[in-house]
């Protein structure tokens, strides 16, 4: 499986928004639809999806579907954020912040009061997002070789 860097990133960005991947690998191409089993995307119509669940199922088997991240997996980037900032007030506001109940919640919240940092966040959780494609595209080369 070989994807270009603008594939990848897609990928990562559609993880990053709660959808599932697909991607066929003979064409080549890219299949994303909501999480239906999702609470969150439960009551969405199926209807603007449906040309994209027909090609999943009809050719299903040739299909690599992407995982996404698991929360114990998130919380690690958030707290591999935290540990790095440079700012020491931050740092212990962000870590405080994950030690409390609702971490998610709490760690957005001050991350997103935090100026400059907000932005350094989102370069960072992209960045490993990427990693975490490029490490599923890895290991299906190395088991398919």
């Amino acid at each position: 499986m070989k994807l270009i860097d603008e594939q990848i990133k897609d990928i990562a960005d559609y993880l990053d928004m709660g959808m599932c991947c697909f991607y066929h690998l003979n064409k080549g191409e890219l299949e994303v639809i909501p999480d239906f089993d999702n609470s969150l995307s439960f009551d969405l119509e199926r209807e603007p999806w449906q040309e994209s669940l027909d090609k999943l199922d009809e050719d299903y088997e040739n299909y690599f579907k992407f995982e996404k991240m698991t929360s114990h997996e998130s919380f690690t980037i958030m707290a591999d954020f935290a540990e790095n900032v440079e700012d020491k007030h931050l740092q212990e506001t962000l870590l405080e912040a994950l030690n409390r109940p609702k971490p998610f919640r709490n760690f957005k919240w001050q991350i997103d009061n935090s100026g400059e940092y907000r932005q350094k966040w989102f370069d960072f959780k992209n960045q490993r997002l990427i990693d975490f494609v490029k490490f599923q595209i890895e290991a299906y080369n190395q088991k398919n070789k």
